[in-house]
């Protein structure tokens, strides 16, 4: 008699998420205060964080997509075209390197990284820094966690990450602090009152 196994009805069980941890601004203050502003490791973490985009885009930035305030990136997995604004974090770090090559980031030899090669180079950057849990993942949605916590709307958020769908923002930005988010909503809602009750005594006064 062939035994059957109650195994054999069950369904595999579906992982949420992709495995990646998603840094938070304890571990990003720790790689930056391992690895100096002129360093490349420094340049490579704030190129990815500060422009919210992927390995495989930040290995084929150079100083040809930076025009003055402004950083152009055509993204390999959307194909989106973004100008994204350059914040003073990655502006002091663009600063530092020579500008002789055509890709902001390049390897020991001097050349381009491809996206895997960068991303194992990062590994080691993060495991110098102590940060075992870190890899060159997830610096995107750590920009776009900020950028919710700034009180930053969804449609200002995919301006920057390229991403096109209010599910893959919420997806990307649930990790945002709720307590500081409900004390800036809470911060908006006081101002608007106050704003209004100063209109009013205005229109009464005069």
């Amino acid at each position: 008699m062939v035994r059957s196994s109650r195994a054999h009805c069950l369904k595999g069980f579906k992982s949420h998420g992709d495995g990646y941890h998603t840094w938070t601004e304890d571990e990003i203050a720790a790689f930056e205060a391992h690895h100096p502003i002129k360093s490349k490791a420094r340049l490579s973490m704030t190129l990815m964080l500060c422009t919210g985009q992927r390995r495989s885009d930040a290995v084929r930035m150079g100083w040809q997509h930076v025009k003055g305030k402004l950083i152009s990136v055509r993204q390999q997995k959307t194909h989106a075209s973004l100008q994204i604004p350059i914040h003073p974090d990655l502006e002091a770090v663009l600063t530092h390197p020579p500008q002789t090559h055509l890709t902001c980031v390049l390897t020991e030899y001097g050349k381009p990284f491809s996206p895997a090669g960068f991303g194992n180079w990062m590994r080691k950057m993060c495991d110098a820094a102590g940060l075992s849990a870190c890899t060159s993942h997830r610096l995107q949605k750590a920009w776009a966690r900020r950028l919710a916590e700034a009180g930053c709307s969804n449609q200002e958020i995919k301006a920057i990450t390229g991403h096109e769908t209010e599910a893959e923002v919420a997806r990307y930005t649930k990790t945002a602090d709720q307590k500081l988010m409900a004390q800036k909503a809470t911060a908006r809602l006081v101002s608007s009152r106050d704003d209004l009750n100063s209109a009013n005594h205005t229109a009464k006064v005069s």
